[in-house]
């Protein structure tokens, strides 16, 4: 069995990580089968929005254990063999992610652990369950965040809290991952397929082009001066505002306006 599944439904496409039966820790399998959903999904011009799931209990326990203690797949080899395994392997993950222009949504029904954590943070958007649980935990098994875990989590929590957590490798709840903005929302688990679902059909209800240059443009000023931010998103208003979506989306504005005044 795959140990990624893929799925699209309408405009939303969904990637499954199938390893329940290893809490969905990463194998090379796993890798390859994530970034070539990816790539179906961005070049299937019916797809709006990508939700990130994980079957079973755990969204993703990150690496996996086992492989760890015998050295094997993707912790096998001397440095140099092992550098070259991450470059080749794991961090192509978050370079897909970077450069992958539709809004991702991590549907968190478990542990994100390690690496899972890191790939709920390569997503945009992160939906919690409850009961789901958050740790940076690398120190414990004698390792650092080699996933681009600590961009990532600087970028979402701040340096100060994820100096914290990295650490310190603690776990925390989902209550506490609100609190520090690490997810976005946190619903109970009996209600977390329907939550995901929802947001993704607003997200994928809006033109499609124009939600694309929206995240492309907050992306790439996130990390630049005000005056990079203004050129950039000038540049990407002068696309946007040429094509036939706005136009269209105006038009649908405007009537809905005028409908009003007449009722």
């Amino acid at each position: 069995m795959s140990d990624v599944l893929y799925a699209v439904d309408g405009s939303i496409a969904r990637i499954t990580l199938n390893r329940p039966e290893a809490r969905n820790a990463f194998s090379d399998a796993m890798i390859k089968g994530i970034t070539e959903s990816l790539d179906k999904a961005e070049f299937d011009p019916e797809v709006r929005v990508v939700v990130i799931r994980g079957e079973g209990s755990a969204f993703c326990a990150g690496g996996d254990l086992k492989a760890m203690r015998d050295h094997s797949g993707m912790f096998s080899g001397d440095p140099v063999e092992l550098r070259q395994r991450y470059l080749r392997g794991m961090q192509t993950l978050p370079r897909r992610f970077d450069s992958f222009e539709k809004p991702t949504i991590a549907q968190i029904n478990g542990a994100a652990i390690g690496a899972g954590l890191g790939l709920a943070l390569m997503c945009d958007l992160r939906v919690s369950a409850e009961r789901a649980k958050f740790g940076s935990t690398f120190a414990k098994v004698g390792l650092i965040p080699g996933d681009g875990g600590a961009y990532l989590l600087t970028r979402t929590v701040g340096f100060s809290k994820a100096l914290e957590l990295i650490l310190t490798a603690r776990v925390i709840d989902a209550e506490t991952a609100l609190k520090i903005d690490m997810v976005h929302e946190v619903v109970a688990s009996d209600q977390l397929q329907a939550r995901v679902d929802a947001l993704a059909s607003e997200i994928a209800a809006l033109p499609p082009k124009a939600v694309r240059m929206a995240k492309t443009a907050l992306y790439r000023s996130v990390n630049r001066d005000l005056e990079s931010a203004l050129h950039i998103t000038a540049a990407l208003q002068g696309l946007i505002q040429s094509t036939q979506e706005h136009e269209d989306a105006v038009d649908a504005l405007l009537n809905t306006i005028h409908s009003r005044k007449e009722s």
